[in-house]
């Protein structure tokens, strides 16, 4: 009787089990080990001849082998927590990774081009100077994704800067201040310690609502700023008007050192709903709140204070940024022509 002829054995490929024809495949990869099975012994021999050139090709080539896709979303999500560990303000951070979540959310971020971006600067922003703060996002976020190993570009370096038009800064004068005062102390009495503070230190609106009380030292009039948006710590000295107010609002609202000077009740977290129709009834256009800090420095150029000292009181980081108050005042250009007149 003729003896049943033996399957050949073949290395990785073995029939489970014994007899029922369904063969497997098991390999080593990584140190660990694979089984999957198969159906048919060819194709079991097909399957575990493609794992173990899969393997080899890892570990040859790892560039080669497809990993998971980082998206431009993913990259956002770092820049705005990077933004909560290392600054206080985080507002703009916050609001524009909102902005960028369904143009660039989804998309691979090394296949965003700078062309893409610099469309989308030029269709969403509609001044150079908030293009211009859109491209720094778009750029801290490759940044920290390349530090990070999640790219290895950054195409918003190739993304043209816009040119600022820097040449008219839109500040109150101080009729205008009495009005658009006299407004809000009318419509919205609990936000008037928050107008005359910005307008008479110059905070910016990360910097002013985000104060703890533990940060004001109303003994030495000065608030000190740990954090701000050129990553400097600053101290903001309190003049006799900005003191009054702070003393006068600490007196009506919760004070301990880690309560907010500004806890921001409303509709919405922002001072638009209540600064808005007041700008409006008083008639004052091309103004929002941020030209606050615009006032603070045009009256202190008109005041004869120096350009360097506007650059430490307002916290700018080089002194170039706080010359671009030294023309503002048409009285003080005729003050300083005046000089050249001899008695």
């Amino acid at each position: 009787m003729r003896k049943p002829k033996q399957e050949e054995k073949v290395k990785g490929v073995y029939e489970h089990p014994s007899g029922s024809g369904v063969w497997w495949v098991h390999y080593y990869a990584d140190g660990k080990r694979h089984r999957e099975k198969a159906g048919r012994k060819s194709d079991a021999v097909a399957l575990y001849q493609k794992r173990k050139a899969d393997a080899r090709r890892n570990l040859k080539l790892p560039e080669l082998v497809p990993g998971k896709v980082v998206t431009f979303g993913h990259l956002s999500v770092m820049a705005v927590e990077h933004a909560k560990t290392h600054l206080k303000t985080t507002h703009d951070y916050v609001a524009k990774d909102v902005v960028l979540r369904e143009p660039f959310g989804n998309r691979p971020a090394d296949a965003v081009t700078p062309q893409e971006i610099d469309q989308f600067l030029s269709r969403h922003c509609k001044t150079p100077a908030t293009a211009n703060r859109y491209r720094a996002y778009f750029s801290l976020c490759y940044r920290l994704g390349m530090e990070n190993g999640k790219t290895t570009v950054n195409p918003a370096r190739l993304v043209r800067m816009r040119t600022e038009h820097n040449a008219r800064m839109r500040f109150l004068s101080r009729a205008e201040y009495t009005k658009l005062l006299s407004i809000i102390r009318r419509d919205n009495p609990e936000q008037v310690p928050a107008f005359i503070l910005s307008v008479y230190t110059g905070m910016r609106w990360g910097e002013q609502f985000s104060l703890e009380w533990g940060q004001v030292d109303l003994k030495r009039k000065v608030i000190r700023l740990t954090k701000t948006k050129n990553g400097s710590a600053r101290n903001v000295p309190l003049n006799t008007v900005a003191q009054e107010t702070v003393t006068q609002h600490r007196a009506v609202v919760p004070h301990d050192a880690g309560d907010p000077v500004f806890p921001r009740p409303g509709p919405r977290s922002d001072c638009r709903w209540w600064f808005a129709p007041a700008l409006i009834e008083a008639k004052i256009t091309d103004y929002t709140w941020h030209n606050n800090r615009h006032t603070f420095c045009s009256w202190l150029a008109m005041a004869g204070v120096s350009t360097k000292e506007i650059q430490v009181l307002a916290g700018h980081k080089t002194i170039t940024m706080a010359a671009r108050y030294a023309h503002l005042s048409p009285e003080a250009t005729a003050s300083a022509s005046e000089r050249l007149v001899i008695a």
